[in-house]
């Protein structure tokens, strides 16, 4: 077998059929005695090297927002919301769903808002289905697979946005469905590769389909729409980290984040929910607002608006309330 083919099978196929090599098998002592080097981060808290990771949210909320975003904060060793990149990475970035026109527009606004650039061109690439004339392969057939095999080769982070439009064989409620995207994740975390999944939700806010998805996977971010959203806010969003291995303090604790474009730059900003929230009721109920109206001004429910104003400065006097 010459060497172009065994590292073609060693790149596309060896996840197909794990038996066919032999297995390796350590002592608890020899597990704890590994020099392992501290695991990198390509952008921190949430998403470490050889990681795997997913961002789901209702359509039209912020998904695709949020993972170019990312992917470019990554791509350049910036950042992006509260979350870091130590160094630049290349991304390989799989594109089932936009339109072109869409994906170049908010690329631009968010490389416009930027003072880093990725150190080439080829830290950022992007395989659009609206650029290939028969769309991009299918992750959860073996030949999908083979075919992109070679472009995610020097890549260190995979993003597949999305779910729904790049696996599109099996029922997406079926656990035996998810086996091949998992096997196929699950390989390239052993070649060294991150992968970010991007995926909706359903009506009730879950993520659409199996729940065997969160299995492997390091960090679920789920993005939910604040009480009292609207359109005209464009992408404006609550970060909740549904999962979340290795966080846990205020790294893990849910935020607001507000995608504002202004003269062709996507800039980005956040607050605490409850404090983003305050700030919302505080000039109404100075106004003399009762509870029952800032809640039908807000948006927010009326038990909610009642804890807040609780937190307000003790100073502060409640209107007498019709609540």
């Amino acid at each position: 077998m010459n060497d172009a083919i065994a590292n073609a099978i060693h790149g596309a196929g060896e996840f197909h059929d794990p038996l066919t090599r032999p297995l390796t098998v350590l002592t608890a002592a020899e597990f704890a005695a590994l020099n392992l080097p501290p695991r990198e981060y390509l952008i921190k808290p949430w998403l470490p090297a050889k990681g795997l990771a997913m961002v789901y949210a209702r359509p039209g909320v912020g998904k695709t927002w949020f993972a170019l975003s990312a992917a470019y904060a990554i791509a350049t060793g910036g950042n992006f919301l509260s979350f870091s990149a130590p160094a630049p990475k290349r991304v390989l970035y799989l594109d089932g769903e936009m339109p072109s026109e869409a994906v170049r527009d908010r690329l631009a606004d968010i490389m416009n808002a930027s003072n880093l650039k990725p150190p080439s061109d080829d830290y950022f690439r992007i395989l659009s289905a609206d650029r290939n004339e028969f769309g991009l392969p299918d992750l959860s057939d073996p030949d999908g697979q083979t075919a992109i095999a070679p472009h995610v080769e020097t890549a260190d982070l995979i993003v597949v946005d999305n779910i729904s439009t790049l696996v599109r064989h099996g029922r997406e409620n079926e656990a035996e469905s998810w086996q091949p995207i998992q096997d196929w994740a699950l390989h390239q975390r052993r070649c060294g590769r991150s992968v970010l999944f991007v995926h909706h939700s359903g009506k009730t806010g879950a993520q659409r389909g199996t729940s065997k998805r969160e299995d492997v996977l390091d960090t679920v971010i789920c993005l939910k729409r604040p009480d009292g959203y609207e359109s005209s806010q464009g992408a404006r969003f609550e970060v909740h980290f549904d999962k979340a291995r290795g966080l846990f303090g205020k790294d893990a604790e849910p935020f607001e984040a507000i995608c504002s474009v202004n003269r062709g730059k996507a800039v980005w900003s956040t607050s605490a929910i409850v404090k983003a929230d305050l700030k919302r009721i505080e000039p109404l109920f100075a106004a003399g607002m009762s509870v029952r109206q800032i809640a039908e001004e807000t948006g927010l429910s009326k038990s909610k608006v009642d804890r807040l104003v609780k937190q307000l400065p003790a100073t502060s006097k409640l209107p007498p309330s019709d609540a």
